[in-house]
């Protein structure tokens, strides 16, 4: 399996070279150069198989030959070693809780997945390898568990001051050891161009080995297929049409999503969720694509005005809008909607999601008002425990700390505060 990038002025490389370089020279996201799906059968009996053998199903042929078989399974298995439970919510309206990992976020599988295949890759090497990171709010501490400890790969991640709940700064700041936090003035989008500057400065590239952890990695981004074949294993009713609502801010969860109905499993439609940020709502209205400075609101992780994946949707679609809407319904909601949302969940369902799952939830309802014959699963990408300051007040309730925050909510924040590119350059040459 080769990559090429979507820029088309790069040479196209193997998997291996596209995760370690992170980005194309061309500063663009790498693709495969083809997609073949599965057969019709191995959906036809999905519950027969384990969730390990579904994922090396779908990731294989991206992977090819350059992780034996026996690593790869390896690799899956140390990956998924938590669940991934369908709960029903109200008729036909289920939450794919992705939460269940070590940071409480649906970004845990991307990175150990991610730090694993580099882990095999960087066996033999002496050079250091340095993961540069940029997180709007869940990437990074995802990140720093997945690459924790990780011989010979040193870890920094940047994240925007102020704009990340206080579980989420923790679970990036308190690990020590190879991983480094870098405390930005500014938003989400300047950490991200940030890091894109980075790849491309050779005074920094001559000097060390650098690769992203964000999904614009292709190990981070492709392990987020599995999500959509586990859902579709646990429904009972496979007879009615499937709609995935997603809440989505860097539009890779989505994106890989697209990429799993391409493999063959029957999706009718995808919704992407978001807040205030609505580039892509925007986008399906007009067919304009235009990127917005990032605004801030409760569903931090989903702040962001220029969503890096988002070409990689328009790949897929063979850029073609009107193929594209065929597939996708895009809205955006307000933060009163969002806890409205919330409480509503809480009340009716007894049911606690944080902002984002809520937005996903929104964006479901939005979509099945006035159709039929169809089942929606919504996203819940993360705890609502990494959310405490917005959601208990919302229920009226206290949510109890799940043993992975109470290992590092005491823990002492070590981060270093740089404002602009020049200290970040000054930081990776030191």
């Amino acid at each position: 399996m080769k990559f090429y990038s979507l820029n088309h002025k790069a040479p196209n490389i193997s998997f291996q070279k596209a995760v370690v370089n992170g980005i194309a020279p061309d500063r663009g996201l790498y693709f495969p150069e083809i997609i073949t799906p599965l057969p019709a059968n191995f959906y036809q009996n999905i519950e027969d198989y384990s969730n390990q053998e579904i994922a090396h199903e779908l990731i294989k042929q991206f992977v090819g030959d350059e992780i034996p078989e026996t690593d790869l399974k390896k690799i899956i298995e140390e990956t998924l070693s938590f669940d991934f439970p369908l709960i029903e919510i109200e008729k036909d309206v289920f939450s794919l809780e992705l939460f269940h990992g070590p940071t409480m976020a649906f970004k845990d599988v991307g990175a150990r997945f991610m730090a694993r295949c580099l882990s095999y890759f960087n066996k033999n090497k002496t050079n250091e390898l340095t993961v540069l990171v940029a997180t709007s709010g869940d990437t990074g501490g995802a990140v720093a568990s997945g690459f924790l400890g990780v011989k010979g790969v040193q870890v920094v991640i940047l994240y925007p001051s102020g704009k990340v709940s206080t579980v989420q700064e923790k679970q990036l700041t308190t690990l020590g050891k190879n991983i480094k936090a870098l405390e930005v003035t500014g938003t989400f989008d300047d950490c991200q161009d940030m890091v894109k500057t980075a790849f491309l400065d050779k005074e920094i590239t001559d000097k060390m080995q650098l690769t992203s952890a964000n999904s614009i990695n292709v190990a981070r981004w492709l392990p987020q297929m599995f999500y959509f074949a586990f859902a579709y294993k646990q429904l009972k009713n496979k007879e009615k049409n499937i709609i995935f609502s997603i809440p989505s801010g860097n539009y890779g969860n989505i994106c890989a999503g697209m990429m799993t109905k391409q493999l063959g499993l029957p999706i009718a439609h995808f919704v992407a969720a978001t807040n205030a940020n609505r580039v892509v709502p925007n986008y399906m209205e007009t067919g304009n694509y235009e990127p917005m400075k990032s605004i801030q609101t409760i569903s931090n992780a989903m702040d962001v005005g220029d969503p890096s994946n988002f070409i990689r949707i328009q790949k897929i679609y063979k850029n073609s809008f009107k193929v594209l809407k065929k597939d996708l319904s895009s809205y955006s909601f307000t933060d009163y909607e969002t806890r409205e949302a919330m409480l509503k969940i809480h009340n009716e369902s007894n049911y606690i999601a944080d902002p984002h799952g809520a937005v996903g939830y929104l964006g479901l309802k939005k979509y099945l008002n006035n159709r039929s014959n169809i089942q929606g699963i919504f996203l819940e990408t993360a705890h609502p425990v990494k959310f405490l300051d917005i959601v208990e007040p919302v229920i009226n309730k206290t949510i109890e700390f799940p043993p992975q925050i109470m290992q590092v909510i005491d823990k002492k924040k070590v981060a270093l505060s740089i404002d602009n590119y020049e200290q970040l350059k000054e930081f990776l040459l030191k």
